[in-house]
């Protein structure tokens, strides 16, 4: 429907006095209903009804003197009897269904408003828990992707000790030489403070040579504590250390804050 063109007709003005048939009243009813601009246009009408009615009226003042002067002014007084008019019932029988049907029309709307808030919570809290399920999904994927390379023929498992500055620290590593990726449990590191993370370098020994293998970013957020990092065979590596660093990492290893350390078994 057009709402613009229904309401430029000037049915709801003929709607409003009253001068619609039963079938045409129950359709603008419906569309009052079902749109909130013809419910606004409705209430708009009666509105300007009733200021045009206050204004029409005649507003006069009369004094008693001011009758009594013009009565004897008159040479001829006649006194005529005016049969009292019979109030027009009907009419404010009508604006009273009016005001009712306005009022109804302003319930429905609150309720229709009502109705839309809760389904936009009910939308959010569905969106909710469906980010859960994607989450859940994406931390199995990631637990099946660690046992399959931890059950993996080629893989090497070093065992990171604690160290001087955390002699209570552990770790282990899982290296995949022919995937060229490197697990991190790092369930046995404390928390690292504000502003540092921890780093994960590749050692060759002989001369201590370390290379940058990654992050162990977002570390208080990861339940499990399994990181996954690209370790490439070309780096060598004869061991593995973890330092804590400064956020964004270092290009060269803290040694003074080496909190574990493991070397390759040989093959």
């Amino acid at each position: 429907m057009d709402v613009k063109k229904y309401i430029d007709s000037g049915i709801l003005e003929l709607y409003v006095a009253g001068q619609l048939s039963d079938n045409e009243n129950l359709e603008v009813h419906k569309h009052a209903l079902e749109n909130t601009e013809v419910l606004a246009e409705i209430v708009s009408i009666e509105n300007a009804i009733l200021e045009l009615s206050k204004t029409a009226s005649p507003k006069r003042t009369y004094s008693f003197d001011s009758i009594k002067e013009r009565i004897l002014k008159s040479a001829d007084v006649k006194v005529i009897d005016i049969a009292k008019k019979e109030s027009n019932w009907s009419q404010y029988v009508g604006w009273a269904a009016s005001v009712l049907f306005a009022a109804g029309l302003f319930y429905m709307y609150t309720q229709n408003e009502n109705l839309k808030s809760e389904l936009e919570v009910v939308v959010q809290e569905n969106l909710q828990l469906e980010q859960q399920i994607s989450d859940a999904n994406l931390s199995l994927e990631k637990s099946n992707e660690l046992l399959a390379t931890i059950r993996d023929k080629n893989i090497s498992v070093v065992p990171l000790g604690g160290q001087e500055v955390s002699p209570t620290s552990y770790a282990k590593a899982y290296w995949n030489t022919d995937q060229q990726k490197l697990f991190i449990d790092a369930q046995g590191l404390p928390e690292p403070p504000d502003g540092f993370v921890y780093q994960v370098w590749s050692l060759k020994l002989n001369p201590l040579t370390p290379t940058s293998v990654g992050l162990l970013e977002d570390f208080v957020d990861d339940e499990n504590k399994v990181f996954a990092l690209n370790n490439p065979n070309d780096n060598g590596s004869e061991a593995f250390g973890i330092t804590l660093e400064p956020a964004g990492g270092s290009e060269s290893p803290n040694l003074e804050q080496l909190y574990a350390l493991g070397v390759v078994a040989a093959s």
